[in-house]
């Protein structure tokens, strides 16, 4: 485990920890960090609880592996019933964000990237709920993590997650599987009704997912047809891009009905709107006080990139074009900057370090620790 950008006086103090070993190996030592953080599992419906287990162990296993490695770092019997040995959550999740993928036809270099900004607020969670901060109490958002997983069979993966050590905002995986999450519909996000574990995968757990199971944009396709998901108060889409140069936005309508988005051979753009509701880039409504410029920042990247190639550089120039300015009227920052090269299997990601304080340098990790 080693600190690799930020330090006590910066926005964000950034974590990077490597895992090898057994999933159940890999699941402990998750756990462990995670209770140096203050989680503790939490009690759960056993009916529940055991068809998760079982929902697990049928779809995903390397995640029931982990729970087995949870079960063994906190002393509990792996098929007790009444507490949730996942969900390693140490912060509030939810986020606006912007995301441009660009094919390999469009790229000089012949390699398919996303360029990915990841919005949150700044604020404490005693601010985000309108409160206070308590004492010594950080902002939500201040201590990411970037994890890579070398598991002893299957895919390697390195995510970053702001929140969730089981979960994670964004990845890549050893096939060249990149995954990322955004706000999908911010008219529609409301309180969850209850906040306790379901069946099938979490908003949040979705990324990691999709990065354990799948090499391509096809196997993620079937996946997620196939999984139940569930979230929690706030609609998420993702888009999916693999190392073959083919990508698409996964999403949920408000009526359960699921979309699969794609633009053929060509740059596909997400911010903070359905697209399946709002399909032609150049047919945008108009940005209201409650969209936080969606419309806009698709705008921007499509106006950007479409006809012309691509690279890496371009791409973040245009990431840049929509970042959120520290005197932004918006309540967000753009809290990481992140290009993921499928061909490479790597992500390259820039933190935030606070108001006045930019950036840190370009970090580059490979999908591998090998």
């Amino acid at each position: 485990m080693t600190q690799v950008a930020g330090g006590k006086d910066d926005f964000q103090l950034v974590t990077h920890l490597t895992l090898t070993g057994s999933q159940v190996e890999i699941g402990r030592a998750l756990t462990e960090e995670a209770r140096r953080l203050g989680w503790a599992p939490t009690p759960a419906d056993p009916i529940v609880n055991r068809a998760r287990r079982t929902w697990f162990e049928r779809h995903w296993p390397q995640h029931h592996a982990r729970m087995d490695g949870a079960a063994a770092a906190l002393g509990l019997d792996p098929d007790q019933d009444e507490l949730a040995l996942d969900g390693l959550n140490y912060i509030p999740e939810g986020s606006g964000c912007s995301a441009l993928w660009v094919p390999p036809s469009a790229a000089p270099d012949g390699h398919g990237r996303v360029g990915r900004n990841y919005d949150f607020f700044p604020w404490t969670t005693s601010e985000v709920m309108g409160a206070a901060p308590g004492p010594n109490e950080l902002p939500m958002a201040s201590r990411p993590y970037v994890i890579t997983t070398v598991p002893d069979e299957g895919l390697a993966s390195t995510v970053i997650t702001m929140n969730d050590l089981d979960g994670c905002m964004d990845g890549v995986n050893s096939a060249g599987l990149a995954v990322m999450l955004l706000v999908a519909d911010f008219a529609s996000a409301a309180p969850p009704e209850t906040i306790a574990p379901q069946v099938g995968v979490g908003s949040v757990q979705l990324p990691r997912f999709l990065l354990d199971t799948c090499e391509n944009v096809e196997q993620a396709k079937q996946a997620l047809l196939g999984a139940k998901q569930y979230d929690h108060g706030v609609p998420l889409h993702y888009l999916v891009a693999d190392a073959n140069g083919n990508a698409f936005v996964w999403e949920r309508g408000r009526d359960g009905s699921e979309h699969i988005i794609e633009f053929g051979d060509g740059p596909l753009c997400v911010t903070n709107h359905l697209l399946h509701r709002h399909p032609d880039p150049m047919d945008l409504p108009e940005d209201t006080e409650g969209s936080f410029f969606s419309f806009g920042r698709l705008r921007t990247l499509y106006e950007r990139s479409k006809g012309v190639t691509m690279s890496a550089d371009d791409l973040r120039e245009s990431q840049r074009a929509v970042r959120q300015a520290e005197d932004s009227d918006l309540p967000f920052r753009t809290l990481w900057s992140t290009i993921f090269d499928t061909a490479d299997r790597t992500l390259s990601v820039r933190f935030h370090l606070g108001d006045g304080r930019g950036y840190s340098e370009e970090l580059v990790f490979p999908a591998s620790a090998r």
